[in-house]
């Protein structure tokens, strides 16, 4: 059978299910190269129209510590105090980007990932709260209108 590009998702179904028979392959035979050559064909196809998108920033900052074991302390060399720690982690506060930097170098955590933009969380009370204007800016409106 000849190898040919992937262009349907029918074509990407069907080189998966030729993978799957050549999983076994002898190391060095010609299924092993088939194999080979249908495995690169899949990953250009997958990242063309199935591409994973990264995880938010905090994701990967949370999937960090848990999959080591580790606890927010670990990232303080990197972000900075336990409280800025908080802020972060609990998203009142953006990573910056010598913060970013200082994490990539220090836990591997590709810099891709940390700078993307996130959602920060809202503050509740401050939605439900109104913030009374400036004083300055009641005397300024009662001068131009008096």
């Amino acid at each position: 059978m000849t190898i040919k590009p992937i262009y349907t998702e029918s074509d990407y179904r069907a080189t998966l299910a030729e993978i799957e028979t050549l999983m076994d392959a002898a190391p060095g035979s010609p299924d092993e190269e088939r194999l080979d050559v249908l495995a690169t064909l899949v990953v250009a196809y997958e990242e063309q129209y199935h591409p994973i998108p990264h995880p938010s920033p905090i994701a990967a900052l949370e999937y960090y510590l848990e999959s080591r074991g580790l606890t927010r302390k670990a990232l303080e060399p990197f972000i900075g105090s336990p409280n800025r720690v908080s802020e972060i982690l609990n998203r009142r506060r953006r990573l910056t980007l010598a913060m970013i930097r200082r994490l990539a170098a220090g836990t591997g955590i590709s810099a891709a990932v940390l700078i993307q933009p996130y959602e920060l969380a809202t503050d509740e009370l401050a939605t439900d709260v109104a913030v009374p204007e400036p004083a300055t800016s009641l005397r300024i409106q009662s001068t131009i209108s008096g």
